[in-house]
This record gives C-alpha cells, structure tokens and sequence, in this order.
C-alpha cells in the first residue's frame, strides 16, 4: 500500500514537472500556433485597417498566421469581452482604441486597466469635425453660429455615447455648441453619413476618411487638438477656438493581464519592427497619423493611463 502511495505521489510530482516544463517550453517557443488578432469593430474601419496591415507584416517575423477576427459592438465591448474570456497565454489580442479606453472614464465599467496589458501603442493623432464638400457651412464660424442660435438642431454622425466623441463634443456644449449625436457603430455607414444628408457633420479621424478628402467630397472645418496639422494649415484646432479638449485618438494593441512578459516583449518587438517598416510608415503618414505614434511595452501602459486620466478629467467638469 505504501508502495502504491509512494508510486502514485512520484507519478503526480513528474506530472507537475511536466506541466510547468511544457508552460516554460511553450513561453520559449511561442508562437507555436496561430495569434488571434480581435478587431472589436466591424470591417473597413481604422482599427480594421490597422489590423490586417499588422497582421500581413508580422505573420512573417513570427512564422504563425494572425487571423483577423471582427467582433462588433457596445463600442468595442463586445470584443473585449471576447480577448477576456481568452486564456492569457499570448494567442489573443486585440486592437485597443480610445472610444474603447474612454469606457473606463464612465460609470461601472466592464472591464479596468488590471484586466488588461498595453503591448504597442501604434498610432496617434486628433479628431476633426467634417462637413461635406457643398456644405452650407464653410467654416467652423458658421456652423458655431448655427448651433449657438438653434440649440440641438444640427446633427453630429459619432460612434456612439461614452466615447471620444462624446466626450469632446460635451466640451463644446459647454461653451454653447449644443448639437445632437446620431451614433452610428458601422464606420462605413458613420463616413458616409454626410454625404447622404443624415447627419450635418461628421466626428473622426482624417486618415479614415481619406479617401473622400482626396476626393473632395468632404473637408473638416475643427481639428481637435493643441495647434493645427501642416495637412491642414487652414483648419483652426479647438485650443484656439476657445475649445479646452484635445483628447487624441490613439490604436493600440493589448492583451490580457498576466500574459508572461517575456511573450509580450517578443510581441512588442515585432510590432516595433513593423512600425520601422516602409509599408507602415506610409500607411501612417495615409493616416495623417503622428510620425512618433509608437510606443512599446515599456512606455504603453504610462502613455494609455495618461489618456484614461486626462478622459476622466473631462467627465468630470461636464
């Protein structure tokens, strides 16, 4: 009997030897199969955008396929949702955007910043309001006018209550600019919104719209920000306009908290080398994106912390 006692107590202790070999092995090799790369918004978006250009550069310098997973809704909620039910083992990220961050700033939040690790900061840059081409509005002093003298009559397209847009549209109420949001969650449908006479302006980032700007079938008339863009030397940031918001928006990519860091240093270095690369500096350059948007795993978490105080602080004087 002590003979089977001592056997099976010897079997269970090689078992345990084993399981913690094969975890260390598997942090050494990783990555041994595919990385799940979860867009919490639906396709040809920014965050979609920046996913499959992520995805076709690093599948090489990892030798595993990154699929590129769509899982919209409740203003990336849902995919968030889906990278926390994963285990924390490095096979799943996902693309972490301001209007995800900004829920953090809201009340009973799904999920906090000890649920998650910040891997990259991959691209910054502000927020424009957009008017289409024939717009009776020329400029942003018209359509100041309009708002100040017709409260709640103009219509803003924005991904959604409890986002960036909300946010910073909430600071220009505040100084008398009351208009009305009208979310729309699929970007295609929010870009479009303009054109078809939906909405009168449009809250988002020039890179995601570039191709009707290239085509002149809409212009900004407000860049979000500290000072204009030389792209736009002729657009008025809201620091000068008398609007105190510059909350910028940024994509980054996360994985859940407790991955081992060594896989998330391995991660992080691809994407540096990604973000070096010729193909994805013209894309953020596309993107009017700012040249020094990235950030690694050592200055990630501080730079996304950042952004989730300065959120809370305009919450907290609306």
């Amino acid at each position: 009997m002590r003979s089977t006692t001592r056997s099976f107590v010897a079997i269970f202790a090689a078992a345990l030897c084993a399981v913690f070999a094969g975890g260390k092995a598997t942090a050494a090799g990783y990555p041994e199969r595919p990385i799940e790369l979860i867009v919490p918004w639906g396709p040809g978006g920014g965050a979609d955008q920046l996913a499959r250009l992520v995805s076709k550069l690093m599948e090489p310098m990892l030798g595993q396929g990154i699929p590129v997973v769509n899982v919209p809704g409740g203003t990336g909620a849902t995919g968030m949702a889906k990278l926390l039910a994963a285990p924390a083992d490095g096979y799943a990220m996902a693309i972490y955007i301001a209007d995800s961050h900004a829920l953090l700033a809201g009340k009973s939040p799904r999920w906090t910043m000890q649920d998650i690790t910040p891997v990259a900061v991959m691209i910054k840059g502000p927020s424009f309001i957009f008017v289409k081409q024939d717009s009776p509005y020329k400029t942003w002093a018209d359509f100041e006018k309009d708002a100040k003298a017709n409260p709640g009559k103009l219509k803003v397209a924005t991904l959604g209550f409890g986002s960036v847009d909300d946010f910073s549209l909430s600071v220009l109420a505040r100084g008398g600019v009351k208009v009305v949001q009208v979310p729309f969650s699929k970007p295609s449908e929010r870009y479009v919104s303009i054109l078809g006479g939906h909405a009168d302006a449009l809250y988002e980032q020039a890179g995601d719209v570039a191709q009707f700007l290239n085509s002149k079938q809409m212009r900004p008339i407000m860049l979000f920000g500290e000072k204009r863009l030389p792209a736009f030397k002729d657009t008025p940031s809201s620091h000068e306009l008398g609007y105190k918001v510059a909350l910028p928006q940024f994509r980054a990519i996360v994985m859940r908290a407790g991955t081992p860091p060594d896989v998330v240093k391995k991660v992080s270095d691809a994407l540096a080398k990604v973000a070096a690369s010729p193909e994805y500096k013209k894309f953020l350059e596309e993107q009017f994106g700012d040249p020094a948007s990235f950030e690694d795993a050592s200055k990630a978490p501080a730079f996304v912390n950042q952004q989730l105080e300065d959120m809370k602080k305009t919450v907290a004087t609306n």
